[in-house]
């Protein structure tokens, strides 16, 4: 499942270097949320994806990407050391503009799990998004991955996107 996993990541990074007419970079932080607040304290992500205009408003892409979550650490007489945990995450991406500067929109695709327990699964992130001038845009966002057994990877986001290339509308 790992190779997958890294044989899709590698695909849509192959497919933005080489077309890079709407192609993307980010990077996220944030906080956990439900299940794993007690095992991990913050996450960090990255993305690399690319985005095709449909017309004036849709965009449509793909992409892929890594999240980290930081173990949490506890300081009392039995010290616990919990593992980090992390992801790959591949998925195809839309966004709607509203105005010249906001857009909403949302990632679906597959979580990977890195860890030996964690497998993966269904992974989605919608998303808030502000343009702050021609390239660099502003996000929030809520990321989920349902992995099994009633147990979800949940985070709320803030992050940095920047477009390499911007996208060119008809």
């Amino acid at each position: 499942m790992k190779k997958i996993a890294l044989l899709i990541a590698f695909a849509v990074i192959t497919v933005n270097l080489s077309a890079q007419e709407g192609l993307k970079i980010g990077i996220q932080g944030g906080i956990p949320l439900d299940d794993f607040t007690d095992k991990v304290s913050l996450m960090v992500a990255a993305d690399v994806g690319h985005m095709w205009a449909l017309g004036e408003v849709v965009d449509l892409g793909v992409t892929a990407g890594y999240i980290h979550g930081f173990a949490e650490k506890y300081h009392t007489d039995l010290t616990e050391d919990l593992p980090d945990i992390q992801f790959l995450k591949a998925a195809a991406s839309v966004r709607v503009w509203t105005s010249n500067s906001f857009s909403f929109g949302a990632d679906l695709g597959q979580g990977f799990g890195l860890n030996d327990d964690i497998d993966g699964g269904f992974y989605y992130r919608p998303q808030i998004g502000y343009l702050m001038g021609e390239s660099t845009e502003l996000n929030l966002s809520y990321t989920g991955i349902q992995l099994g057994n009633n147990t979800e990877w949940s985070t709320v986001t803030i992050g940095i996107l920047h477009t390499i290339k911007t996208i060119k509308r008809f």
